[in-house]
């Protein structure tokens, strides 16, 4: 059998804290304490002020009454004067708080008081006779042949004081046990919703944020309740919203794909059947007009039909790179095919491109995205913006993609806001971007012009292994 100790950091430390009822019982009970002590302390000022007091009255009433006796002493014999005065101090035994002693002329102790039978063995500590203890001055007095000698006695007093003392802490002991049950248990019936309030805070800390709270007559704990249940109502709408913009931003993803993978359909089908079928036609027109060079009336048409499918050929290739652009590894030639063919379509707007992708092919998807951007870009220049330049700047820094799209034209009031150009609109291209998780923005330059600023997470894609071979 193994055993194992945890150490303390590894406990639930939470379950080693006293909870809020017993620390603020705690503090009322440390304060009262406080208080307790303060006042000892002027008691025990205002008991060594009352003892001093007390046993100097008694010193002054005993030393008056042995004055009175020794009045009575010069009467007597001188012979038989030592034996009436042993045999008084004998009955008297000791002078109220003080103690008696007697000696002779040539200094010989004859008699002193017997000790005292008020709580007889019995001692206040030390350290608390010290504090009450004062300077109480013998007193002594003088008859023929002998001197008597009061000294004040403090001990049973201060013996009172201690035996007082004692009681009283007793009783403070269990006033301040008292003061913290009852403090403890006040705090708990009034902070009773505490428990409720952090119930919910768990519950809500686990997602379930229709979790709300009564008000409470507190007015402290109502407000409480009161900003929770504000803040719950908050949270839910953050995460309807949440919900709603994800479902939102799924469907634009599976409709884009969808989309996508129409133009893919159709452009297999446009090279399948279209392209092959032109090519053919093509083949046969040269194939005319090679065996036709002696009849112009077959020889001229076929030309013409080589010449037309030429051209079918070329928009047909020029819609199938619109339909199904090159993946990442060709993106920068896929861009710059692009804009030449643009160029070539627009001859009056003068386009200028800046391309700083690198060597590391571009995912496909977000190469698609950044194919497409271009082109509703190009094509709302075209629509909308009556400019002159246009300059295209693509740069990959810190794992994203920064493209930027510039034009020198009318800005933005001469933008659409949701037209659609090439299937998208600056609407679409915006919930492409947010899909792919980039940043959209747009610009007025201060030359004036439209300005269209996309950011984008890299995805870089990892060769295989037959492109490192």
């Amino acid at each position: 059998m193994t055993f194992q100790i945890w150490p303390i950091s590894q406990v639930d430390r939470s379950k080693l804290r006293l909870s809020l009822h017993t620390r603020v019982g705690l503090v009322l009970t440390a304060l009262a304490a406080s208080l307790l002590v303060v006042m000892t302390g002027f008691w025990l000022h205002g008991t060594r002020n009352a003892i001093h007091e007390e046993v100097e009255a008694a010193s002054r009433v005993s030393e008056q009454w042995l004055k009175a006796v020794l009045g009575e002493m010069h009467d007597v014999p001188a012979a038989t004067r030592g034996e009436r005065l042993l045999g008084v101090a004998r009955a008297i035994g000791r002078v109220r708080a003080n103690e008696l002693e007697i000696r002779t002329a040539a200094g010989e102790t004859i008699y002193r008081s017997p000790a005292p039978t008020y709580k007889a063995g019995r001692l206040a500590p030390a350290w608390f006779a010290s504090l009450l203890a004062s300077e109480l001055p013998a007193r002594t007095l003088a008859v023929e042949g002998y001197t008597l000698t009061l000294h004040p006695d403090t001990s049973r007093a201060i013996l009172d004081a201690w035996d007082e003392l004692a009681a009283m802490a007793g009783w403070a002991v269990a006033l301040l046990a008292l003061i913290f049950v009852a403090t403890r248990g006040a705090l708990g019936r009034a902070l009773r919703p505490l428990s409720q309030i952090m119930r919910a805070l768990d519950r809500t800390g686990r997602g379930r944020f229709d979790t709300r709270l009564p008000v409470f007559a507190t007015p402290e704990l109502g407000r409480i309740s009161r900003a929770f249940n504000g803040m719950a109502d908050r949270l839910g709408e953050a995460v309807d919203q949440n919900v709603r913009l994800e479902s939102d931003r799924e469907v634009a993803r599976r409709m884009q794909a969808g989309l996508e993978e129409e133009r893919r359909v159709i452009a297999r089908e446009l090279h399948d059947e279209l392209a092959q079928g032109i090519t053919a036609v093509r083949a046969l027109a040269g194939a005319i007009v090679q065996r036709t060079a002696d009849a112009p009336s077959l020889h001229i048409p076929a030309q013409g039909i080589v010449a037309v499918t030429g051209e079918m050929q070329d928009g047909v290739r020029n819609i199938l790179h619109r339909l199904r652009p090159a993946a990442g590894n060709s993106l920068a030639v896929t861009l710059e095919r692009q804009l030449a063919g643009w160029q070539g379509q627009h001859p009056d707007i003068v386009v200028s491109s800046t391309l700083l992708i690198g060597s590391q092919p571009v995912a496909d998807d977000l190469a698609m995205a950044i194919v497409r951007i271009v082109q509703e870009g190009l094509t709302n220049v075209v629509r909308h913006a009556d400019a002159t330049q246009v300059e295209l700047s693509i740069n990959r820094i810190a794992g994203c993609l920064h493209l930027t799209l510039t034009d020198n034209g009318c800005g933005r009031s001469g933008q659409p806001s949701a037209q659609a150009g090439c299937g998208l609109g600056l609407t679409g291209m915006g919930e492409r971007i947010a899909a792919l998780g980039g940043h959209l923005q747009f610009e007025q330059p201060a030359g004036g012009g439209f300005r269209i600023v996309v950011s984008l997470p890299d995805s870089v894609v990892q060769p295989s292994p037959e492109e490192l071979a």
